[in-house]
């Protein structure tokens, strides 16, 4: 883990990952594993549970700095774009076709 930060509405994570770990493994262990643990401790007054999809995009190493940086940056940036914004930026960024109606429900603030 060389990253994390959370939002109320999404959380970012940078991870340094073997190639022969399957992203959707990994997201499954770690949503997985943080449910438990929050629900464990009562954290909350109902059960959490996370969204079924996810998104993940790749970086090189060279950029591993700039990404932790925005990462951190979640609170700022956030007053000036919403999380939907921000992950359309991300699909068009990466040339990642979508349609917004397969979309999750947003929470914007």
């Amino acid at each position: 883990m060389l990253s994390v930060f959370s939002m109320p509405d999404h959380t970012h994570l940078l991870i340094g990952l073997n190639p022969k770990i399957a992203v959707s493994d990994l997201v499954r262990d770690i949503k997985a594993g943080s449910s438990k643990y929050i629900n464990d401790r009562h954290w909350l007054n109902r059960k959490f549970s996370w969204q079924a999809g996810f998104g993940a995009f790749s970086y090189s190493k060279s950029q591993i700095d700039r990404v932790v940086k925005y990462i951190l940056n979640q609170e700022q940036h956030h007053h000036k774009s919403t999380f939907k914004e921000e992950y359309i930026d991300f699909l068009k960024k990466f040339e990642i076709e979508f349609d917004e109606k397969y979309f999750f429900e947003f929470i914007d603030h």
